[in-house]
């Protein structure tokens, strides 16, 4: 054949790059399914994945991550996650097409992207030991051989030299260069032969690496699933002793009779989640220890959950925000929690608040995910109902709200006081230390700001002309709700009716009974506390401490 004549019986070169593509893919599944198997075996949060996943929450800016909550909800951890596993396939493909060209080339940047998750799950605040790196590195190396093994497949095969090129006495079967590299089947090489690549052989081979990984993944997830069997039995075998303290009943007269109005008491599956674990953390409650050591700490203390238990238990209802809560956003609910007063410890162990002469101003609280959220000392030891809660509406907290213990003070939003799956407790000064939060230009200090809700009508709902219940919720937590009032248009503003309060660390429900006429309307509602002071009418990010404005809706009355 003339030197750069096309072979006629290599595969069309799109055809090519598409499997030199499905081989990156292969290549891509098989080296997340090993990782998959090892993570099991080290920890799962070290797969790549979750790592990478990691990595990225803690280096997106503020206004991103808001972006994210904003449009995902909830669910923004699973987008994340789509969104590298789209990510690896892009480039896996781009590996394959590579390979296809440069073997090697395209083998390297698999085990890059396996140094590359193999450092994330490193650089991990919660990573202990240089084992975090084995997933990535060996899911990176397996994937790294099947993408050579499948593009080489794929190489043309040399023509097969006419009898008057052959040297006297040569082997003929010695020329073809499938049957060199050891294809010993007479059919394979003569297929390889005519259609210029190993079709059968890749074929079997990519089938076969389909299955391996489909199985080795199915193997790590119930290897994974596994690890966290003593923490479910504990956490099911647990009964909660009973409280010393137990809460009011709530007062009749707390819920609204209004349809469309948020429950006074948010149950467990409902309760808003807003952290930055990819992985629910599922800890054995048996082996859980807490820390409390640090700056004024004259006796630190190191607790088991049993001996956690049988202290003073109260019970106590508490509504929670979340900063990232935007005006008239969901990030909020109440729920009665059960735990021991944080104070209490904090005192045992010799902590004295600065405005006692305490020498820390900062409590440091410490997950086992490697948070860290800063609070305020005076905050958690002025008398409020600071808590180290193990149950929420009289059940064991849920793993996602942080079992087998979490950390909860009224009246400061969670990145200041809401530490789920706590292990250690450091005092310190803001001076000493920035937690996680702070450290991303969030405010050290994050009092929950004075806020009011429109929970019916909905945002451009269609009413009928006539009376037309507005209601919804406020809060102001450690303050108390003293007024609601609602505007419509440019109106006046009239005062709302409020429901029966339940305690000032809860919010408070509220109706207005509105004599809607045909149109287009805005309605507009504001609270004020109970020190007097009005929701701000001004908007504001929900960076660095919170949004504040008034929340408004826009309807059309038919």
């Amino acid at each position: 054949m003339t030197t750069g004549q096309k072979d006629p019986r290599a595969p069309a070169t799109w055809v090519r790059n598409a499997l030199g593509a499905l081989s990156g893919v292969l290549a891509g599944l098989a080296a997340l399914a090993v990782a998959q198997v090892v993570s099991a075996l080290v920890r799962p949060e070290a797969g790549p994945v979750v790592a990478v996943g990691g990595a990225a929450i803690d280096r997106t800016p503020p206004a991103v991550k808001d972006w994210a909550i904003r449009h995902f909800g909830t669910n923004d951890k699973l987008v994340l996650q789509l969104g590298i596993l789209a990510v690896l396939a892009l480039f896996a493909c781009v590996l394959g097409v590579l390979a296809v060209r440069h073997r090697r080339a395209g083998a390297t940047g698999v085990l890059l992207f396996g140094v590359i998750g193999g450092a994330a799950a490193l650089d991990r605040p919660d990573s202990t030991s240089w084992t975090d790196a084995l997933p990535s590195v060996a899911g990176a190396l397996c994937g790294a051989l099947l993408l050579y093994a499948l593009t080489g497949r794929l190489v043309t095969a040399r023509p097969k030299p006419s009898a008057p090129d052959r040297a006297p006495g040569s082997d003929p079967a010695g020329d073809d260069p499938l049957t060199a590299e050891g294809t010993a089947d007479p059919a394979t090489a003569s297929r390889s032969r005519e259609s210029g690549w190993d079709r059968r052989g890749f074929i079997v081979a990519a089938t076969a690496a389909a299955a391996a990984s489909a199985g080795a993944g199915a193997l790590g997830s119930s290897l994974n699933g596994s690890r966290g069997r003593n923490a479910v039995a504990s956490r099911a075998d647990l009964v909660l002793p009973a409280v010393a303290s137990p809460a009011a009943p709530i007062p009749r007269g707390a819920q609204v009779r209004v349809p469309g109005v948020s429950p006074f008491v948010t149950a467990n599956a409902d309760f808003y989640r807003v952290d930055t674990a990819l992985v629910v953390p599922r800890v054995d409650a048996t082996g859980w220890r807490l820390r409390i050591h640090g700056k004024g700490v004259t006796r630190p203390m190191t607790l088991t959950f049993d001996e956690l238990l049988r202290r003073e238990l109260i019970e106590r209802d508490i509504t929670l925000t979340c900063v990232s809560n935007e005006v008239g956003g969901p990030y909020v609910g109440n729920a009665r929690w059960i735990g021991v007063r944080l104070a209490d410890l904090l005192a045992e162990c010799g902590v004295r608040p600065p405005s006692r002469g305490g020498p820390a101003d900062q409590l440091v609280a410490r997950s086992v995910d490697g948070m860290t959220i800063g609070s305020p000392v005076d905050d958690v030891m002025d008398g409020r109902d600071a808590l180290l809660a193990v149950g929420m509406n009289g059940r064991p907290l849920p793993f996602e709200h942080g079992f087998p213990v979490r950390m909860l003070v009224p009246g400061l939003y969670g990145y200041v006081s809401a530490c789920k799956w706590i292990k250690d407790i450091e005092l310190t000064t803001f001076d000493a230390y920035d937690p996680y939060w702070v450290r991303r230009n969030w405010a050290r200090r994050a009092p929950i700001k004075t806020q009011s809700r429109i929970d019916t009508p909905k945002p451009f709902a269609r009413p009928k002309a006539g009376t037309v219940m507005v209601a919804g919720v406020a809060w102001a937590q450690h303050r108390g709700i003293d007024r609601v009032e609602v505007r419509v248009d440019d109106g006046r503003w009239q005062e709302a009716r409020l429901a029966a309060e339940d305690t000032v660390d809860t919010w408070r429900q509220w109706s207005f009974p509105w004599r809607a006429t045909s149109g287009g309307h805005t309605l507009t509602v504001r609270a004020t506390d109970r020190t007097g002071h009005v929701q701000t009418e001004k908007r504001t990010r929900t960076i660095p401490d919170g949004a504040d404005g008034r929340h408004s809706v826009v309807v059309t009355v038919d």
